[in-house]
């Protein structure tokens, strides 16, 4: 990302605005149709609404554990996706910053699944063999452009 332009902070502020409308925590620049290293959380209010522009994890300890997700991307699907459960991120804010941030429980997990949209994975790929046929009406309901039931 060259710089942090009005095109930039605008995206980030069109991000949060559909995370908040579709009841999100999360959300990537790839899902709002941008092809950026961005991703907006809102987790709890423990955890302030805040930008991540280059993210990149510093750790991921802790083995995996698996919990639920669901996706902005796939409405109607959830599916338990294994994860570490410690991650430390580190990042630009959108005033150009550098930070970074840890923590062991939601937000944590968050990171990961917004970081897998910036690298082109959604939860369907990290999906078991039981999962597959569990959630099979469901995508197929989506293919269809249809909310599943």
């Amino acid at each position: 990302m060259q710089g942090i332009d009005g095109s930039v902070k605008a995206l980030i502020a069109e991000m949060f605005e559909i995370m908040r409308d579709e009841g999100g925590i999360g959300l990537a620049a790839p899902q709002a149709g941008r092809n950026l290293r961005i991703f907006v959380t809102e987790v709890h209010d423990d955890h302030p609404a805040r930008a991540y522009l280059n993210p990149e994890f510093v750790s991921l300890v802790g083995g995996v554990v698996p919990e639920e997700e669901g996706c902005l991307s796939l409405p109607g699907v959830r599916v338990k996706i294994r994860r570490p459960p410690f991650a430390t991120v580190r990042a630009m804010d959108e005033n150009g910053a550098m930070f970074e941030a840890s923590d062991a429980g939601m937000l944590a997990r968050c990171w990961q699944h917004e970081t897998d949209h910036l690298d082109g994975v959604l939860i369907i790929d990290r999906m078991g063999p039981m999962d597959r046929l569990a959630t099979r009406k469901a995508l197929r309901a989506l293919e269809r452009g249809e909310v599943p039931q």
